[in-house]
C-alpha cells in the first residue's frame, strides 16, 4: 500500500469523528459532509509526512475548514435569519440498531445546545466545540483562532456561560451544574408529546399547560422561502395558545398525517399534508414536562432531511 492509500484508509476511519466535529460546528449535515470532503482534498495534497498525531491534526484541518465557512456567514448578513433551527439528525423509525456515523453525531449534542451554538462568535463556537466536546488542548485551539492558548481559554469560557446563561430552558438544563437532566426515557418522551397533540386536538388549553415547562421556548424556522412562518414563543401560556390556535383545526383534517420520528436521539415527528413531509419537530422534555420545541417548517428543507433519512435507513 503506498502512502497516498494508507492515508486514504487512516481518513476513513476517523471519518465518522471528523463529520460530529463539523456537524456540532456547522449545525448542518450537508455542509458537515463538505467540510469533510474539502478537508480530505487538503490532506490529500498536504501528505502526512512528519504527522505525530494524525487523529489530532485532522481534526484541526476540519475545524479549520469549519471556521472559515462560520466566518463566511458572517460576512453574509443577507443570508442570517432572526430564526433558524439547525439541520436534525433524523431517524424515521425508533430501530435503535441505528447506524455508527449517525449516532457519532447524535450522541450527546441536543437539537437545544446546536442552537445555542448558533449565537457564539465562530471564535467562541470553536473554542468550545474543539475545547469542551473533543478535549483538545488550547494550545492547539489558540493558532486556528490567532489567539494565544489563555485567550483562546476565554473564548470557550465566554462561550461555555453563553450556553449556561442560555434563555433556552433546555440547552441549560443540559449544561448547566446541578440542574435536570433532559428526560432519556424514549416511552417516557413519547407519551408526553402524544398527550400534547391530543390535548392539541382537543383545544384544551389547562392540560396544553400542563405538559408545557413554564419556560417553555417554540422555535419556527419557515426558512428564507417562508419566513411569515416563523417565530419565537417564550413561556406555557403562549405556546399553549399557539398550539389551540395553530393545531386543533389542522389536527382534524383527514389528509394530514404526524408519524414519530427520532430528532437527534430524542422524540419529535414529521407532519405530513397530503403524503408529502412539511414540518418536522423536535422535542426536548425536563422533569416531566416539553422544555423546548424546535420546529423545521419549510417544507421543502424538511423533505430534503426526510429524504436523507430514508436513505440512511
Amino acid at each position: 500500500m503506498d502512502e497516498h492509500d494508507w492515508l486514504a484508509s487512516q481518513f476513513e476511519e476517523f471519518r465518522p469523528h471528523l463529520r460530529s466535529v463539523a456537524y456540532r460546528m456547522l449545525g448542518s449535515l450537508t455542509e458537515a459532509e463538505d467540510a469533510v470532503q474539502d478537508a480530505w482534498l487538503r490532506v490529500s495534497r498536504a501528505g502526512a509526512d512528519n504527522v505525530d498525531n494524525l487523529g489530532g491534526w485532522l481534526t484541526t484541518i476540519v475545524a479549520r475548514v469549519c471556521l472559515n465557512q462560520l466566518r463566511s456567514r458572517t460576512a453574509r448578513p443577507e443570508e442570517l435569519r432572526d430564526v433558524h433551527v439547525p439541520d436534525p439528525v433524523l431517524r424515521l423509525t425508533d430501530d435503535r440498531e441505528q447506524p455508527e456515523d449517525e449516532a457519532v453525531l447524535a450522541d450527546s449534542v441536543g437539537l437545544a445546545l446546536l442552537v445555542v451554538l448558533d449565537t457564539l462568535s465562530p471564535s467562541e463556537r470553536l473554542a468550545f466545540v474543539l475545547h469542551d466536546m473533543f478535549d483538545l488542548p488550547f494550545d492547539e485551539i489558540g493558532p486556528m483562532v490567532d489567539r494565544t492558548p489563555a485567550a483562546a481559554r476565554q473564548l470557550a469560557s465566554r462561550a461555555r456561560r453563553r450556553v449556561r446563561g442560555t434563555e433556552s430552558a433546555a440547552a441549560g438544563a443540559a449544561r448547566a451544574p446541578g440542574a435536570a437532566e433532559p428526560e432519556r426515557d424514549r416511552r417516557r418522551q413519547r407519551e408526553i408529546v402524544t398527550a400534547f397533540f391530543s390535548a392539541a386536538r382537543d383545544g384544551d388549553f389547562d392540560a396544553l399547560v400542563t405538559l408545557l415547562d413554564p419556560e417553555v421556548v417554540l422555535r419556527m424556522d419557515g426558512g428564507t422561502k417562508y419566513p411569515r412562518a416563523s417565530a419565537v414563543i417564550h413561556g406555557a401560556e403562549g405556546v399553549a395558545q399557539q398550539a389551540r390556535r395553530g393545531l386543533r383545526s389542522l389536527l382534524r383534517l383527514e389528509y394530514l398525517d404526524i408519524r414519530p420520528a427520532i430528532v437527534n436521539d430524542a422524540e419529535g415527528v414529521v407532519v405530513y399534508l397530503h403524503g408529502q413531509p412539511a414540518t418536522l419537530i423536535g422535542f426536548t422534555i425536563v422533569n416531566g414536562r416539553i422544555a423546548e420545541m424546535d420546529a423545521i417548517a419549510d417544507p421543502e428543507r424538511v423533505a430534503r432531511l426526510v429524504a436523507a433519512a430514508a436513505e440512511r435507513g
